[in-house]
């Protein structure tokens, strides 16, 4: 590592033009494949309204905490995650322990675009099938069979994974405000005019009543421990919190933006998507007799066959995926990130080749997951071990990162800002004061950890 001073992003061509710039990126970040993809299928198999309910508290408890915690970390330090932990270890006099936080986030941000890459190849892949007419006529085996053919063909898989983290490069390559700035803000307002577009062709099918009481009706009869446990692990998560993309981000966030209002914001424009994307899909499935329950192959499987059935499918459909590419997109950028400015701080390389190298290590990485679809479909690294009997390489990873890295970073910046971290200036740095800021500080040091520590007992016992 090199042994070059790195200053803190002080120039304004390094920092987000405005206030709304970081929202969209950090919204970006957030809303992902987990808010159209994971949150409806989650949703239907938790019983409707009463997991919603229970998944709004945990947002507000664990959720923006933690985003309020990361994001004033990543300003205070001005630097890559890894950068800013040793400079506010220094300054603030802890140990050197807490530096691990910058550490894990960089390499839980690297591993995670590695598979959440291919996934994303997927919806390019879904595009095309569905502007094609790949689903009109097609009944569940016919859909399954083209899901089944697509996760069997290594090569496919592998191409598309390819495109995917190409179109990541060449974004974050341009920098700041030419690359991460520029796609977010031309990238959002198109997901909310598709997501939007979906939701009213969803309300004139005759099941978006059904739709809406499923979801906002809460019936607690239907809401188990393990749902309130997945409520509180999903809202844990879903903003991205605990693998340094949003200290990266606040890293070039300007002083004079207030970070907890900021933040709030941030958040509801995350649920808000989750929301309007299960209203955009219950529907479908209603009106279809499917099974809103129907787990990970909602959507690539069960939502397919509606698109084949109803009028405007082809058009709708198309739609859709394009949606679904544009959220995997503006959170794929903010993961390869922490990356690049750890690459450019620390190693002295261009953004252009920090961005070139880092995808492309990413990339390969990538293989992994493409090959545990197929050709390593039976290969269990650690399956001489009774709790991972089973597990392929993706589900190493996938476990790694979900389960251990992003609940450990998640935890670990709540106690840093929370415990560590001196009490001066804090409240002017996050933007609360009085009783508010009192609460926000009870609330960071008690009850989100807590929270976190359940999610994370839950995932292994």
């Amino acid at each position: 590592m090199s042994n070059q001073t790195v200053q803190p992003h002080q120039q304004a061509s390094s920092l987000w033009s405005s206030r709304l710039a970081f929202i969209l990126a950090a919204a970006g970040s957030a809303v992902g494949l987990g808010n159209i993809w994971k949150f409806p299928y989650i949703t239907g198999e938790n019983g409707g309204g009463a997991f919603v309910i229970v998944y709004l508290i945990c947002i507000a408890v664990i959720g923006v905490p933690v985003l309020i915690a990361e994001t004033m970390i990543g300003r205070r330090g001005g630097q890559s995650p890894v950068g800013t932990m040793r400079s506010l270890t220094e300054s603030e006099g802890v140990s050197r322990g807490w530096r691990a936080i910058g550490w894990n986030g960089v390499i839980a941000s690297f591993l995670v675009l590695s598979f959440y890459s291919v996934i994303g190849g997927w919806s390019l892949v879904y595009i095309g099938k569905a502007a094609a007419g790949a689903f009109v006529g097609a009944d569940a085996d016919a859909i399954g069979a083209q899901f089944g053919g697509l996760l069997g063909n290594p090569w496919e898989l592998l191409a598309w994974h390819g495109v995917f983290m190409a179109i990541v490069i060449f974004i974050v390559a341009k920098g700041i405000r030419s690359g991460l700035e520029r796609a977010v803000n031309l990238l959002m307002p198109l997901l909310f005019v598709l997501l939007i577009a979906m939701v009213i062709y969803a309300m004139n099918t005759d099941s978006f009543g059904r739709a809406v009481s499923f979801m906002f009706s809460p019936d607690f009869s239907k809401l188990t421990t393990q749902g309130v446990l997945t409520a509180l692990g999903h809202a844990a998560f879903t903003l991205s919190i605990g693998i340094g993309v949003i200290m990266a981000y606040g890293s070039y966030l300007p002083k004079r933006v207030n970070i907890a209002g900021t933040a709030m914001t941030i958040a509801v424009i995350d649920t808000s998507v989750a929301l309007l994307a299960g209203l955009a899909i219950f529907p479908l499935v209603f009106s279809n007799g499917l099974e809103p329950g129907a787990g990970p192959g909602l959507i690539f499987v069960t939502l397919p066959l509606a698109f084949g059935k109803m009028g405007g499918g082809i058009v709708f459909g198309a739609i859709f995926f394009t949606l679904l590419l544009v959220a995997a997109v503006t959170s794929a950028i903010s993961m390869l990130e922490p990356v690049v400015e750890w690459l450019e701080e620390h190693k002295g390389v261009s953004r252009v080749k920090g961005a070139l190298f880092g995808g492309l290590a990413i990339w390969f990485i990538g293989l992994g997951t493409v090959l545990s679809f197929n050709v390593w479909s039976d290969v269990h690294p650690l399956g001489f071990i009774g709790y991972f009997e089973g597990k392929t390489v993706f589900d190493l990873l996938d476990f790694l990162v979900s389960n251990l890295m992003m609940p450990l970073g998640g935890l670990a910046i709540a106690l840093f800002a929370g415990w560590a971290m001196k009490r001066e200036g804090l409240s002017d740095d996050i933007g609360l004061r009085g009783g508010i800021y009192t609460a926000f500080m009870a609330v960071l040091r008690y009850l989100t950890p807590a929270g976190i520590v359940v999610v994370f007992l839950y995932n292994f016992f």
